[in-house]
């Protein structure tokens, strides 16, 4: 039985950990926690914030995912999108699912995330 997820785990291109710190770390607000020592060799970093975990794994041929993407419930969504934007990071709007206000960034290296917030507490 499946109780939880663990982490989600995005792709990035070599070299690109400094970048990805500046945004998961000072945009996203998230914290960066240490990757145990034999995969730490391979590059990459982990970040989390509350009970979520993103891992970013470097892969040298990496192409960033268009659509496929997590999505992170967020509180006080306008202004993480504010928060977002004074970072330099896009934000783009979508008001297609019902009950939520949404939106979709990319992270430096093109990645796809989803942001949202439901309009009622559940």
């Amino acid at each position: 039985m499946i109780t939880a997820v663990d982490h989600v785990q995005l792709a990035a291109p070599p070299g690109s950990e400094e970048r990805l710190r500046r945004y998961y770390v000072d945009a996203l607000g998230m914290t960066e926690i240490p990757k145990p020592p034999v995969l730490a060799a391979r590059g990459g970093c982990w970040f989390r914030t509350g009970g979520v975990q993103l891992h970013l794994g470097i892969e040298a041929d990496f192409r960033p995912a268009r659509k496929a993407h997590p999505g992170l419930r967020v509180a006080d969504i306008e202004r993480y999108g504010s928060r977002l934007r004074a970072h330099g990071a896009p934000v783009e709007w979508d008001e297609n699912l019902p009950g939520h206000r949404r939106f979709y960034s990319q992270d430096p290296v093109g990645n796809r995330l989803e942001f949202l917030e439901p309009l009622t507490a559940v």
